[in-house]
């Protein structure tokens, strides 16, 4: 692609860490920069997994990145982050989650026993999520350049017949599912590095949605119209993408929003939104109207699922828009994160 053109869709000078916090930012790189470069028909449209078909079967391709920071935290770690986060993206593009290879780049001086307590946290992630590990690949590199551990992920499913999740599937009156409380993984985080003044009996929700999404698949079938999981940028910014990508507006009742007193306490402190908050258990759904309360009964049903809600709707007007409705009669447009609240969250 000819360098002007470039320039005139990406005008930013540098990159910078807002770029990687999946906001506005995020969505600006990745459409102004990467996805003309290296776009193809894979991936068209943008999402949580590409798929191809191969000797009869239909394939989902994902790849991930870590790099939190703490590395372990409450409630999970890097390893099992790792594993969760790459089964969650094929889970919600509507594939079983089957086999994923692991990439280390360990920091010199890593003291061997963390590196052994995270390789075990990858393979019991693994196990309980139905994950096979395959290969990978692992580098060293100078002391300071890579704090402490990142880990890479490359994940293949199995494509379920019985669904196909896309944006443009979306329609006015379709219903929004919620499959819990918001906000858990990140404000966690938050905490766990020590910086900020405050405490809270507050786990990182990281675990396979997949158990959610099969029961949920098995009850409505065709009738689930996308998924995404709101990890970086949260709900909010998930819903944007979506209002974006189907060209509809998506309004949410805010006080059917599942947010535990300990996250809504920290983000009103630290003058946060909680739908901007990362998730790394958790996932959205539409649904056809008439399977609404079907759909609900299916992930309620499954063990973790019992706060799953309905927060909201799919309509016409305004395009392009999320809209949060108050118990009070009041409207505001939630639009997607900008900036980096939350740095090095996942």
């Amino acid at each position: 692609m000819p360098k002007a053109t470039l320039q005139n869709r990406f005008r930013d000078s540098q990159i910078e860490m807002a770029h990687g916090a999946g906001g506005k930012a995020s969505r600006r790189l990745i459409e102004g920069l990467i996805a003309p470069v290296l776009g193809g028909p894979l991936l068209e449209p943008l999402g949580d997994a590409a798929f191809i078909s191969m000797g009869g079967a239909r394939l989902a391709f994902t790849s991930d990145s870590f790099v939190v920071k703490p590395l372990r935290f409450p409630g999970g770690s890097i390893g099992d982050l790792a594993v969760n986060g790459t089964a969650n993206d094929l889970a919600v593009s509507g594939a079983r989650p089957a086999a994923m290879l692991v990439n280390l780049i360990l920091e010199s001086g890593l003291p061997t026993e963390i590196l052994e307590i995270e390789l075990r946290a990858i393979a019991a992630a693994a196990t309980k999520a139905g994950v096979v590990i395959v290969g990978g690949d692992t580098k060293v590199v100078e002391h300071g350049a890579a704090d402490r551990m990142y880990i890479t992920t490359s994940g293949i499913g199995l494509a379920d017949s019985r669904v196909h999740c896309a944006a443009a599937a979306v329609r006015p009156g379709d219903r929004i599912l919620l499959s819990g409380p918001i906000g858990d993984h990140g404000i966690t985080i938050l905490l766990a590095r020590g910086e900020i003044d405050l405490e809270a009996d507050l786990c990182s929700d990281t675990r396979s949605v997949f158990p959610m999404v099969d029961a949920l698949i098995g009850r409505i079938g065709a009738d689930l119209r996308w998924m995404r999981d709101p990890t970086r940028g949260g709900v909010a910014s998930a819903l944007n993408e979506l209002a974006a990508d189907a060209r509809v507006c998506i309004a949410v009742s805010e006080e059917t929003i599942p947010v535990r007193d300990q996250v809504r306490g920290a983000c009103e402190l630290l003058g946060l939104e909680p739908m901007h908050i990362a998730n790394e258990g958790q996932f959205l759904a539409v649904i056809a109207p008439s399977r609404a309360d079907e759909a609900l009964d299916a992930v309620r049903g499954v063990p973790g699922g019992e706060g799953a809600v309905l927060i909201g709707e799919v309509r016409d007007a305004p395009a392009r828009t999320v809209l949060s409705y108050s118990a009070y009669g009041g409207t505001r447009v939630v639009d997607m994160l900008v900036g980096d609240p939350l740095p090095r969250i996942c």
